[in-house]
């Protein structure tokens, strides 16, 4: 429940907090005073998107709190509004959550019972959920929802098939020809790369040779001029050079180190590397040429043309097997429709019967706020197409208040004060937390008289077991609250503000007498 409300900065609410309690929660006072907005701020807290005008002029930020109490403990909620770029921040004790997990945790801390929700009672939709949330077995609704997400994800491959058939079929002669193309020169993986360098080996095949054959010639020619002569020449005047100053040792030792070195060097020469010297060169630009015009006609480098080869020959055998695969599929939907239809001819008495149930109970639940003891209501099965000849039933309420009406659906002939006691009756029997809140916003609307009675009672019924948050304008509901608020609203030149009363016995008899235009008796204990 709801043990605490601080709102700070909100539209006209400069700073307001309430103390709640167990029980009734009884929010009065004048049309337009501002009731409105505290429950503006509850669902703000709770996940609401407000406007960054909602943020009271003057201020850079507005802010709503809230202590909850569940059974897992207590709940510090805290949402900002910042007016300068209109966005929130949500902390769920003191540590910042995302909207999921807020969206996660608004169910089980409160249930909105206002105008907004009478319309949404009057959905199909949403009075077949109210029919479904009884199911002994809801197992059977997500085994139904996954086999018809499974049918719809076959439809889907089906119709991707079809499309990218249909496209490969109007451009098939343009990929034989191209595959054609290809498979005529056949080109492979690098090998441009590797003719290329074929072709500069070939180029410089003389040039080795020659360079092999001088340089043995510099090294053994027998010209005086060899450079093994001259170096003989050189040991020798060093040698002598050696014989009268020793500090020509070291020159000495170089030159012989250096024959060595060169020695060494004669061995390569003699032994040039293996090169296959029958290549034939005209073979390799003849390929070349050919590589080159297939570049040229499909306007792709080498590697992009053996890549299209690859999607050529994918795209081919696609469409000479896309019909086996179609029909692969076609066998996956009947299987699974089937299976759709067993569970779905399972599902439809179940569902009927947890309908009528529910029904009965609501017939008493009805009948508790005033209505006909021969108020009937029925539900009725609308068939709804869930997958070709596949259907389902979704029920909707068909009601009959008073003796002597065939039942019609509830928009066709209820009155907003009969929404109102409806929407009440629903929440009675709702399976709810202990924990909950409930808010009931002008649920007296188009209600008076005995019947308002029979709708007090109720609510003070449902608070025995939960927390109940009443805006009403009838004293014959406030004055049941367990704690009673006034909203006011007070004007100067300049501003205007809502601000909250908690109201003590005497003021709340005051408020009970203005509301009730007279001297208002307050219940007995």
């Amino acid at each position: 429940m709801l043990e605490y409300l601080h709102i700070h900065n909100l539209a006209l609410i400069e700073d307001v907090a309430l103390e709640l309690v167990p029980g009734i929660n009884a929010l009065t006072g004048e049309t337009g005073a501002g009731k409105s907005f505290i429950l503006k701020a509850i669902g703000f807290l709770l996940g609401d998107r407000l406007k960054s005008d909602m943020v009271r002029p003057g201020c850079d930020r507005a802010f709503v709190e809230g202590l909850f109490r569940t059974a897992d403990g207590e709940l510090i909620l805290r949402r900002e509004l910042v007016a300068e770029t209109g966005r929130s921040r949500f902390f769920c004790n003191n540590t910042l959550h995302t909207q999921d997990f807020l969206k996660e945790l608004r169910p089980k801390l409160v249930t909105y019972t206002s105008q907004h929700a009478q319309q949404l009672l009057l959905q199909p939709a949403f009075q077949a959920k109210l029919i479904e949330n009884t199911l002994p077995h809801p197992n059977l609704l997500v085994e139904r929802d996954a086999l018809l997400d499974q049918i719809k994800e076959i439809a889907h491959k089906q119709a991707i098939l079809k499309e990218r058939q249909k496209t490969l079929l109007e451009r098939r002669d343009l990929l034989e020809m191209q595959k054609a193309e290809i498979d005529k020169i056949n080109p492979e993986e690098g090998e441009e790369e590797r003719l290329e360098a074929i072709r500069q080996q070939i180029k410089n095949r003389r040039a080795i040779i020659q360079s092999y054959d001088a340089a043995r010639d510099i090294l053994l020619s027998r010209d005086p001029r060899g450079l093994f002569d001259s170096l003989t020449m050189l040991e020798k005047q060093l040698g002598n050079l050696q014989d009268i100053d020793e500090s020509f040792a070291v020159y000495t030792n170089a030159c012989l180190d250096f024959r060595a070195h060169l020695d060494a060097l004669v061995q390569v020469l003699q032994n040039p590397p293996e090169t296959d010297w029958n290549i034939d060169s005209n073979a390799i630009e003849e390929r070349l040429y050919a590589l080159a015009q297939l570049k040229r006609k499909l306007h792709r480098s080498l590697p992009a043309i053996c890549s299209l080869h690859k999607e050529l020959e994918e795209s081919l055998s696609f469409l000479d097997s896309c019909a086996l695969d179609y029909k692969q599929l076609e066998k996956e939907e009947a299987q699974c429709v089937a299976k759709l239809q067993a569970l779905i001819d399972t599902l439809r008495p179940e569902r009927m019967q947890a309908a009528k149930r529910f029904c009965e109970r609501l017939e008493q639940e009805l009948k508790d706020l005033a209505f006909s003891e021969h108020v009937r209501v029925i539900p009725d099965p609308v068939p709804q197409t869930l997958w070709k000849d596949v259907t389902d039933d979704r029920i909707r309420f068909l009601w009959a208040p008073n003796p002597g009406q065939a039942p019609q659906p509830l928009d066709h002939i209820a009155s907003g004060g009969e929404l109102s006691r409806f929407l009440l009756a629903l929440t009675s029997l709702e399976k709810k937390d202990d924990d909950q809140t409930f808010i009931f916003d002008e649920v007296d609307a188009g209600v008076g008289g005995f019947t308002l009675g029979k709708l007090a009672e109720k609510l003070v019924d449902l608070a025995k077991t939960h927390q109940i948050i009443l805006i009403t304008h009838w004293p014959q509901l406030a004055r049941y609250a367990n704690r009673h608020f006034l909203i006011q609203k007070t004007a100067t030149a300049s501003t205007t503000k809502t601000s909250c009363v908690f109201l003590d016995e005497r003021m709340r008899k005051k408020e009970l007498s203005r509301m009730a235009g007279e001297d208002f008796a307050m219940p007995e204990e």
